[in-house]
C-alpha cells in the first residue's frame, strides 16, 4: 500500500483523495483552512455548479486550446461520474439551462457534505487548519518535518480568491520539483 498525501481540501483536493483511497492507497488530505471546500461555498453563486451534462464532444469541442489534452480524463471520469459520486452521497442533482447541473437544493454546502461523507467513509485522514510551508523529497517526500509519503498530489488551486485559500502555492512547489507552469 503506497503512501499519498494530498495537499488542498477544494473540490481537487477531495476527489484526488476519493480516487487514491479508492485504488487501495493510505490517503492524508492536508488543508490548511478550518474546513474543506471553501471555494466550493461560493461557485454557482453559493448554489455548487457541480458540472455540465453535456457529452464528451460537446466539452471537447469548447475548451480553447489542446482538447486532446483532456480526451483521457474525460474518458476516465466524466459529469456522469460526479452526478453518480454526489448522488451515492444522498444529494439528488438537476439539470438547468446549459446542461448546468446543481444539487436539487441549491445549496453548495450539500455537495461539500457529501465529498466529506465520501472522505469519511473511505477512512482518507483529514488534516484541516495544516499550512505546508516546506517539501522535501529524497527518496519520499517530507511535509514540514511532519508526514512522509510516496506520492504527492497538489491540489491547492490557482491564484483566484486568496480569502479561500488559493494563494499560488502549488506553483512554488511545481516549479520546484520541476513541473513547466504557465504564467499566471
Amino acid at each position: 500500500m503506497s503512501r499519498v498525501i494530498v495537499i488542498g481540501g477544494g473540490a481537487s483536493g477531495m476527489m484526488a483523495a476519493i480516487a487514491a483511497k479508492k485504488n487501495g492507497n493510505d490517503v492524508t488530505l492536508l488543508e490548511k483552512n478550518e474546513k474543506l471546500g471553501k471555494k466550493l461555498f461560493i461557485t454557482g453563486k453559493g448554489r455548487c455548479n457541480l458540472t455540465n451534462a453535456s457529452d464528451i464532444n460537446s466539452h471537447m469541442n469548447n475548451l480553447m486550446s489542446n482538447p486532446k489534452f483532456m480526451y483521457s480524463a474525460f474518458n476516465a471520469f466524466d459529469s456522469d461520474d460526479i452526478i453518480s459520486l454526489i448522488e451515492e452521497s444522498g444529494v439528488k442533482t438537476k439539470v438547468e439551462r446549459g446542461n448546468r447541473v446543481f444539487p436539487k437544493s441549491d445549496k453548495s454546502s450539500d455537495v461539500i457534505k457529501a465529498l466529506k461523507k465520501q472522505l469519511d467513509s473511505l477512512g482518507v485522514n483529514v488534516v484541516l487548519n495544516y499550512e505546508v510551508k516546506d517539501i522535501t523529497k529524497d527518496d519520499e517526500f517530507e511535509i514540514n518535518n511532519d508526514y512522509t509519503c510516496d506520492s504527492l498530489i497538489v491540489a491547492t488551486g490557482g491564484l483566484s480568491y486568496k480569502s479561500t485559500g488559493s494563494t499560488g502555492d502549488g506553483y512554488k512547489w511545481a516549479k520546484q520539483f520541476d513541473h513547466k507552469t504557465t504564467k499566471t
